[in-house]
């Protein structure tokens, strides 16, 4: 296998026209590599030791344990000398759980929660901050509001608090990092097929080789056709992402890549709320349309990862994605409570937006000895552009905004009226460096300093609010790691982020003028090696958002920048191997996030008080899952999952209750080693529960006793 093989991953195409030739392109590529992956086998593939995406000789995964990481520092670093919270969710926990979604990954990171996103998107809560735009794949910026599948990942990172030093704007609360799986010069030939109940129809496929010496290919991919306990609901979608693996000279690996994915669902924002609490009705019961709520997207992403040893520690590592996302999502939806009439209202809207993001990130990492001390340092450029045309329809009955139904029967179709355009642009540029330092074999310090300039032109296509506004900041970090045995490791933290007006790419009149927010996080944590392979790892956090927009007492047409959102919280995971024949995956959270200052409001609402509990960031959360292997190719699998009570909104009029769920599994691999057999059943006690929400009024409805069987063999 090449030295790079696992090496970090790559990006995205934009034009669809695209899809059918690059396939047909790697489809064919593919075939003649094939052909000539018996020849030149006598061949020694040249030594290359590039800097990897967290990728070791051992891989940065154990089973359920992760070793490695480049999501906090973009180099890669063992997790034990990481002054910060970060979680690894890695490819076996998905396939025993059959995960398929980012809410089923984040279900099992302590101090995170996955919103409904109006059921079109990812919107989780990271450490109490909601955010859409804080996703990243490959260490590369996926910034489009859409909803994400796994098949394609080795593992998904999860940095917690401010990475503005490795990320740049936003990351308040925290980033997701996926990282997918490349041309590797080794051989893949895995299926599965998923089954389930309610119509859950699934495959997958993950093909690859060795070319000859010099390249090697892979391709993944999926299709699903399913349908839900919710009433109406359908989803269709599939995925390709072929990449070819080059090493155009010893010291040199490139990776090119392409990736569609196409998702079409109904868009579903559950249930409403009757006296601050979710509306008792049956689980499958659906509030809105069932023929107007869509959600369409289209992504189209190509990439380019570019690593080469320049020697004497010195690498240069260059990535390039340009990545195109179609989105058009259109709902009916609940906009009040059930009365005690049994009535409640319902509004309506859609939007189109055709996205286009370009970015390109240059790393230079020198590993050197300066005055008796090891030093690991980054410099990098990262330069970007996006481009955004959106436009909204509101919807309208009988020329009304809104209408009213019996919650028995709470259907409505809607008609459609141009209400916004626009079209706007964003530049990014930005500078950084970064010191890793081993001060002895005890202590190490981690330092670093980040520019950003991020610069938003908005062009008002329907009115005539044309803004633009430039943002400038430094984003510093510093991490202190004590290390008194080789088991033990402890750390002191602070990091920083800012989230400038602009980052959706739009702009308005009130808050065009104002500054960013900023988010500060303070940290101490520690991780202890129970045994070889199972790690303790716990953090005590404060995380401030801080210059939150705020309607301004003394001019309620305005904003001001003096809210103060604060979380502190106390977080604990447990990975690895018991013992053999046991691994465990587990995670608890304690946390407080409250309003500390008055925050949002507008010249028609008033702005949140101080005091005010955050949305969706329950005061406990834990989650367990166990594997044990009980020989004979059978396996066993069971979980909890545990929430305490949410508030749904900043309003603390809705409550959606606490609950525990419990999960199961069973698997059998047959004597060949190579097919396997899973059932998974999820919620085995078929308990009523509502697991997230958007607003007081869009609740989400936790699905009963589910099974899915799944089988995977590798040819």
């Amino acid at each position: 296998m090449h030295p790079l093989a696992s090496a970090p991953r790559r990006a995205h195409s934009p034009l669809q026209q695209l899809t059918p030739l690059a396939v047909l392109i790697t489809t064919l590529y593919a075939g003649h590599a094939q052909a000539q992956s018996g020849d030149e086998t006598t061949r020694t593939l040249p030594t290359l030791t590039v800097e990897a995406n967290a990728e070791s000789a051992d891989g940065p995964v154990q089973g359920y344990r992760a070793t490695r990481s480049a999501t906090f520092t973009r180099t890669d670093t063992p997790l034990k000398d990481i002054p910060a919270s970060v979680q690894v969710v890695p490819v076996e926990l998905m396939r025993d759980q059959a995960m398929s979604s980012m809410g089923d990954v984040l279900r099992y990171v302590p101090g995170t929660l996955m919103g409904q996103g109006e059921g079109n998107r990812d919107q989780p809560v990271l450490r109490g901050i909601n955010t859409t735009s804080d996703f990243f794949v490959d260490g590369v910026r996926d910034d489009a509001m859409y909803q994400r599948d796994l098949y394609n990942l080795e593992r998904v990172e999860v940095l917690k608090g401010p990475g503005g030093m490795a990320f740049g704007r936003g990351g308040a609360g925290g980033v997701v990092n996926r990282v997918t799986k490349r041309a590797d010069f080794q051989t893949h030939s895995d299926v599965n097929l998923t089954l389930g109940s309610e119509g859950q129809r699934r495959g997958s496929f993950d093909a690859g080789a060795r070319i000859n010496d010099a390249a090697s290919w892979r391709i993944t991919g999926m299709g699903e056709d399913s349908d839900s306990f919710r009433d109406f609901f359908s989803l269709r979608r599939q995925a390709i992402n072929p990449t070819v693996t080059l090493t155009p000279g010893p010291d040199t690996l490139l990776t090119l890549g392409y990736e569609y994915l196409n998702d079409e669902r109904t868009a579903d924002r559950g249930i409403p709320s009757e006296n601050g609490r979710p509306f008792q009705t049956s689980r499958g019961q659906f509030f809105g349309s069932p023929q107007q709520n869509i959600s369409k997207n289209t992504v189209n992403g190509v990439y380019a990862l570019l690593e080469h040893q320049l020697g004497d520690g010195l690498q240069f590592r260059n990535n390039f994605r340009v990545t195109q996302y179609e989105k058009f999502y259109q709902n009916v939806y609940a906009s009040s409570a059930v009365n005690a009439a049994d009535n409640l209202t319902l509004s309506a809207y859609n939007q189109g937006i055709d996205r286009l993001n370009f970015f390109n990130q240059s790393d230079l990492i020198a590993r050197f000895v300066a005055g008796g001390l090891e030093h690991t340092l980054l410099t990098g450029i990262e330069i970007g552009r996006q481009e955004n045309d959106s436009y909204r329809n509101d919807g309208r009955f009988n020329g009304n905004k809104t209408t009213s139904v019996a919650a028995s029967s709470p259907y409505a179709n809607a008609s459609w009226t141009l209400s916004a355009h626009s079209r706007s642009t964003a530049d990014l540029f930005a500078a950084y460096v970064q010191d890793q330092i081993a001060l002895n074999k005890q202590w190490k310090v981690t330092a670093g300093l980040r520019y950003d300039s991020f610069r938003v032109n908005f062009n008002d296509q329907f009115g005539s609010n044309d803004l633009a506004r430039t943002d400038s900041k430094l984003s510093p970090r510093l991490g202190l790691v004590y290390q008194p045995t080789g088991t033990q490791t402890y750390y002191a933290s602070y990091s920083y982020s800012f989230l400038p007006s602009g980052d959706g790419l739009t702009l308005a009149t009130n808050n065009a003028e104002l500054g960013p927010e900023e988010a500060l996080n303070y940290e101490v944590g520690a991780r202890w090696d129970l045994n070889p392979r199972l790690t303790l790892s716990t953090s005590v956090f404060r995380t401030d958002r801080d210059k939150v927009k705020t309607r301004d007492p003394g001019d309620p047409t305005k904003l001001a920048l003096s809210g103060l959102q604060r979380t502190e919280g106390v977080e604990a995971s447990l990975q690895g191997e018991v013992r053999k024949n046991w691994q465990i995956y587990a995670g608890f959270a304690l946390l407080d996030a409250r309003t500390e200052t008055a925050i949002g409001g507008s010249s028609t609402s008033l702005a949140t008080p101080a005091g005010a509990r955050v949305a969706l960031v329950p005061k406990q959360a834990a989650s367990i899952w166990n594997k044990f292997d009980l020989g004979g190719g059978w396996g066993l699998g069971f979980g909890l999952v545990h929430q305490a009570e949410v508030y749904t909104s900043l309003s603390n009029a809705v409550k959606l209750p606490s609950f525990v769920r419990a999960d199961g599994a069973l698997y059998y691999r047959f004597a060949d080693n190579k097919t396997r057999l899973a059932l998974n059943i999820e919620n085995l006690f078929d308990k009523k529960y509502y697991p997230t929400a958007h607003n007081d009024n869009n609740i989400s409805v936790g699905a009963p006793r589910t099974a899915m069987l799944s089988l995977s063999t590798r040819f």
